[in-house]
């Protein structure tokens, strides 16, 4: 009965009017972002984390997190109306969306995508909620060497799901952890790496490196592509679909919100990964693989599916271990030490509102993003004609004036475009700057608990192995990194990210 107590204390937080407000807001800004592509959801956040700071905790969070899982719906629509994926997770529903749009079915794709969306969102904070407090309760039998190991294990997921090179992943954790150092050392007060440079006691500041590297870097990025949009000329039709095409896409449904829910908790691109197995998934299972590709149903169902539920399932490990599992969850760990919380399973002993509260939202969200999607579909077109390069200028001076206004300094905007230069270098040279990220916010929580366990050993290093905990996790990260530079898997990585 604990779970049904601890829902009705998330709702009774979640259904007040300002928190319903800024779900509403978080899931229309997500929407918007998520069909105007260029932007996405990572640049996004870092763009709005200023604007956070005059909201309570709870407001922030549930704010930043109807961004996130908002601009996964938003990104379908895109994807089948002009064959742009809005989002990385919309790339999938290019291949049949757009298809069944030039037959006239936009509606239905639109339709199918928007209801496989909702229920995978709404399975996966079930998921969330029962598995809460079981991994809560996990979380706090580890000791600062379990810890330690733990994060080592999240940065070797992300390196083995990482796009591209290993190499290049493994060296962009490098820089994150380098970065994380920083500013004034805890213990001793000394400075680390500042260069006498008195802006840098503090370190880096975490909006200024994601907004650079992320924002401003993709807004670059995406100014040396032509614009070129394939808008279907068709009506786009009835949004419900046919009973017919309901059975037809009933299973993929449930095997995308299982397959991308389990994929979702992964470190690294879990998440990502979802909907391009959910699409494997269902050529393999499907009478006519030759369909796929040419309107399927299946093709847009089960995708959709489990990029919603693997959006929503990746607060499991920042919830309840303070762990996040990919770059838009390291924003959220930087919202939340900004508003002085620590991430972690104390978060649901000490902050059950917050916890709850934000639970409770993403179900409220799911409903609100139907809502939003399927009777705004008209406007979402209209919006899709106006061209980026009109939309980018507007973006860098609202970034630099959020940027500006966290410490009312001119060296973080500076410093805001330095990154955005060197995220733009690190793309055009094939490195992907979420491994960056994420090893930047990894770092200092693993400096922490690389000392407290040192301090308790007395400086015995092999207390790492010794605690049966720590050495298994060290154990599955070194087994994980062995496989993944063997040469016949780094192939088969390499043709999958390719495919």
């Amino acid at each position: 009965m604990d779970i049904f107590s601890n829902l009705a204390l998330g709702f009774s937080t979640a259904l007040t009017l300002q928190n319903l407000g800024l779900a509403f807001v978080g899931c229309l800004i997500g929407t918007l972002i998520g069909v105007l592509p260029g932007v996405g959801p990572i640049a996004t956040i870092t763009m709005l984390l200023p604007i956070t700071f005059g909201l309570d905790p709870v407001g922030a969070l549930i704010l930043l997190a109807g961004i996130y899982y908002g601009a996964q719906y938003g990104g379908s629509t895109t994807a089948i109306l002009v064959n742009i994926p809005g989002e990385a997770t919309a790339v999938v529903t290019t291949l049949d969306g757009h298809q069944m749009a030039k037959q006239g079915r936009a509606g239905i794709a639109l339709g199918i995508a928007a209801i496989g969306s909702f229920f995978a969102g709404c399975v996966a904070t079930l998921i969330i909620a029962a598995l809460a407090k079981p991994l809560t309760g996990l979380a706090l039998l580890f000791g600062p060497a379990e810890y330690f190991s733990l994060m080592v294990m999240g940065l070797v997921f992300a390196v083995v799901l990482a796009r591209g090179s290993i190499l290049k992943a493994v060296a962009m954790i490098l820089v994150g952890l380098l970065l994380s150092m920083v500013g004034t050392d805890l213990e001793t007060g000394a400075e680390r790496m500042t260069f006498g440079y008195a802006p840098l006691a503090d370190g880096i500041d975490f909006a200024v490196l994601a907004m650079g590297i992320f924002g401003f870097a993709e807004v670059l990025r995406n100014l040396e592509h032509p614009e070129a949009r394939d808008v279907v000329k068709q009506r786009i039709g009835r949004l419900l679909p046919s009973w017919e095409d309901l059975k037809q896409s009933a299973a993929p449904v449930l095997r995308g919100t299982l397959l991308g829910g389990a994929l979702g908790i992964l470190p690294g691109n879990g998440a990502v990964l979802g909907p391009f197995a959910s699409y494997t998934l269902e050529k393999k299972f499907a009478k006519d693989p030759s369909r796929f590709g040419r309107g399927a149903i299946e093709g847009v169902a089960g995708p959709e599916s489990a990029n919603n539920a693997g959006a929503q399932t990746s607060f499991i490990p920042l919830l309840t271990l303070g762990i996040p599992p990919n770059a838009v969850m390291a924003l959220m760990v930087g919202a939340m030490t900004i508003h002085g919380i620590v991430p972690g399973p104390q978060v649901m002993t000490k902050n059950p509102t917050l916890f709850w509260g934000m639970i409770a939202s993403m179900w409220i969200g799911n409903l609100m993003l139907l809502v939003i999607n399927l009777p705004l579909v008209g406007m979402w077109v209209r919006l899709l004609k106006v061209p980026y390069r009109l939309m980018f200028p507007a973006i860098l001076v609202f970034s630099c004036i959020g940027i500006y206004s966290v410490n009312n300094s001119p060296a973080d905007v500076i410093f805001t475009a330095a990154f955005a230069i060197v995220g733009y270098a690190f793309i055009k040279f094939g490195f992907e700057p979420a491994p960056l990220l994420l090893g930047y916010v990894l770092g200092k929580l693993m400096e922490e608990n690389l000392r407290r366990a040192l301090i308790i050993s007395r400086g015995d290093i092999m207390t790492f192995a010794e605690r049966p905990v720590s050495a298994g996790l060290l154990l599955v990260a070194l087994a994980l990194l062995v496989v993944a530079v063997l040469p016949a898997v780094r192939k088969s990585r390499n043709e999958a990210f390719a495919e």
